[in-house]
């Protein structure tokens, strides 16, 4: 495994950091409520699982093999409703919008879970659990439906922090349910009505509730106890605390040993509804911004920080991600000049004593980048210290390449492109995603042009010269000519 800081997690369970031990160092279990697939993923959806993307990259970094598990809420009163008034069958609306689902991940670059059960496929374990909360004495039967009393199980409410008198007070303010014995009691299997979906039980035809379904999933694939449950901070209470307060009723313990949630999305400091029409969802992003944009938008703040949208903040990220592959464009342009040999055999092991002063500064600083970005991460996942240690390296580069090059000084700008190279794949930034215009010329085409203009200089053709770079210019990009070669940034 790398060696590095340990890794700390925030734990809404304790409310507190803690060092992260798996349960099993062998293989790290991690359990993440997926979506109810009734109409398309939008930015909230994004936040949610680019985060636990995040985390299984690094968590795989680290050395861990990892078993990542997430599912799909295939039966939900939505789902039902939206089915109704688009006058389809259920099964053609999930089939729709879960094949949207792996479009837009696989857009966003998120690495696939390893199952994703559906809800559909266990009711019969569903059934079964309920029967022995029932056993137990944790569940009652009432007109049909079967619920979960909360008044029975101790310490209700240890996530969230909410407890029973609360939770039936705010009831009192809202539908009562006659049929609950209090109403902090939450549903197991409800009743069927005419034209949903429903299954046999022994208490009627009917099917299971929300938080049953993740209870038998996540249990059924990881085992009665876990490393990490994530999702939504809007999934604390009431999911979430109802998945524990199963658990706990049937095995005694928390589900997960690490509870982890991201924060809360809104729009221009508004809070995102469909209600509000402020919903952006992300098939229409995904048209103008590329996923290294949304990727770097999102981690420029904590995962469990509120986090505000707006159209400024993507251009932002887009800027940054053009000066992050400028320099590594620059980098290339640079190793591929015949200047030198820059192997190993050429250039023997790095020496403080043999190297200049801006040297030595350029190799302590990219030394300490990986050192940094590693603790970043280690804490938390502290994404915007790991990207300002990025940016920090991305700055040194650019004056760095301003020195003339040597082979010693071509050596060590390769290893500070290993270093940044290394951070992109942990945070998932990559260039497989659609490229625009002036990303296919950094990548593709624009050492040729550079080349082909300091042929045309050296051969004195000032005006072939000139045509290149007010071309290039018109398309925002700017040559800048150094006594280290040509180089080339975004307007």
């Amino acid at each position: 495994m790398n060696q590095g800081p340990g890794l700390r997690l925030y734990n809404t369970l304790t409310g507190q950091k803690e060092e992260f031990i798996p349960l099993d160092p062998r293989l790290v279990k991690i359990y993440v409520c997926g979506i109810t697939p009734y109409d398309h993923c939008h930015l909230g959806h994004a936040r949610c699982y680019l985060t636990f993307d995040l985390l299984r990259r690094y968590i795989e970094h680290l050395g861990y093999n990892l078993l990542y598990v997430q599912n799909l809420t295939d039966v939900d009163d939505k789902i039902i409703e939206r089915a109704n008034e688009m006058g389809v069958p259920i099964q053609e609306l999930t089939r729709k919008y879960i094949k949207e689902y792996f479009r837009v991940m696989e857009a966003l670059n998120i690495k696939p879970a390893s199952i994703y059960p559906r809800a559909t496929e266990h009711i019969p374990e569903m059934k079964e659990g309920i029967s022995r909360l029932i056993e137990k004495g944790y569940a009652y039967q009432a007109g049909g439906d079967v619920f979960f009393e909360v008044s029975k199980l101790d310490g209700y409410g240890c996530l969230s922090g909410r407890n029973p008198e609360e939770i039936n007070s705010l009831g009192a303010r809202l539908e009562l349910n006659p049929e609950k014995r209090n109403q902090a009691d939450f549903t197991l299997w409800k009743k069927s009505k005419e034209g949903e979906p429903k299954w046999d039980s022994p208490w009627g035809a009917g099917r299971p509730g929300w938080h049953t379904e993740c209870v038998v999933m996540s249990t059924k694939y990881l085992g009665e106890e876990f490393d990490i449950h994530g999702g939504g901070a809007d999934l604390i209470f009431p999911h979430h605390e109802n998945e524990i307060a199963q658990v706990r009723g049937l095995t005694g313990k928390s589900l997960a040993r690490y509870w982890l949630h991201n924060g809360f999305l809104t729009y221009e400091e508004e809070k995102m509804s469909k209600s509000l029409g402020n919903v952006v969802l992300l098939k229409d992003l995904l048209e103008t911004y590329s996923a290294d944009i949304l990727r770097l938008f999102f981690f420029n703040a904590h995962y469990r920080s509120p986090l505000s949208f707006t159209l400024d903040k993507l251009d932002q990220a887009a800027k940054a991600l053009d000066r992050l592959r400028g320099a590594l464009t620059n980098i290339s342009h640079c190793l591929s000049e015949t200047a030198g040999d820059t192997s190993e055999a050429a250039v023997p092991a790095l020496s403080f004593d043999e190297l200049s002063k801006e040297e030595s500064e350029f190799y302590q600083q990219t030394e300490k980048s990986q050192q940094d970005f590693e603790s970043a991460l280690a804490d938390d996942l502290h994404t915007p210290k790991a990207l300002s240690v990025i940016f920090d390296l991305v700055a040194a580069v650019n004056q760095f390449l301003v020195l003339p090059m040597t082979p010693l000084r071509k050596r060590l700008l390769k290893k500070a492109r290993d270093k940044i190279e290394e951070a992109k794949g942990v945070l998932g930034l990559s260039r497989g995603e659609k490229d625009y215009q002036k990303e296919v010329l950094g990548q593709d085409l624009l050492p040729l042009l550079i080349h082909l203009r300091e042929k045309a200089r050296q051969r004195r053709d000032w005006a072939e010269a000139d045509w290149i770079r007010e071309e290039l210019g018109k398309l925002g990009i700017i040559l800048e000519d150094l006594p280290g070669g040509t180089r080339w940034k975004n307007r």
